[in-house]
């Protein structure tokens, strides 16, 4: 339970540095993603946090959820379905433990974010564009370069264990 806390400390104050950050190098954000046709939004990463969390699996990343204004005024009011114009980004990264934590308690005891991981991932609420996706549109780019179609392709059909929740996975955490 004390790993599992630490972690999300470091999700937290990560997520907070993350969203001052400038877009990373190589990001081009002219570039449209395939299938659902979305550009990298301009300013995400000074877009207000959601969520974090701490993916395990064949994942195993630490993960800062972002939204726009829209999308944290939904979330604030319990808004669902979100209204269109909502824009939900992840950014995920690997994690290693923080040396000096190490050295203090004699223990890995607080994990750091070092390299992103898996691309940052979009979802756009439109429900006349993306009728055929629930209203969802989705993006997924890495290195600021689109995923392939085949990615992309594969975004809804995971989000429908979220049916209930308006295809989202993430919950606020105020």
């Amino acid at each position: 339970m004390k790993r599992l806390a630490g972690i999300f400390a470091a999700i937290i104050a990560l997520a907070g540095a993350a969203a001052y950050l400038a877009p990373a190098a190589g990001e081009d954000e002219g570039q449209v993603a395939p299938v659902f046709g979305i550009k990298l939004p301009d300013g995400y990463r000074d877009w207000r946090l959601i969520s974090v969390a701490h993916e395990e699996g064949k994942l195993n990343d630490l993960r800062a959820i972002l939204g726009n204004d829209v999308a944290i005024d939904a979330y604030r009011s319990g808004k669902l379905p979100f209204p269109d114009g909502t824009i939900i980004a992840r950014l995920a990264w690997d994690y290693e433990p923080l040396p000096e934590s190490e050295a203090a308690f004699g223990q890995a005891q607080s994990y750091v974010a070092v390299h992103p991981k898996n691309g940052v991932q979009f979802m756009v609420k439109d429900s006349k564009k993306y009728a055929a996706t629930d209203g969802w549109g989705y993006a997924h780019f890495n290195d600021g370069k689109p995923a392939d179609e085949k990615v992309h392709n594969t975004c809804h059909a995971c989000h429908q264990a979220t049916k209930s929740r308006d295809f989202v996975f993430n919950h606020y955490a105020p």
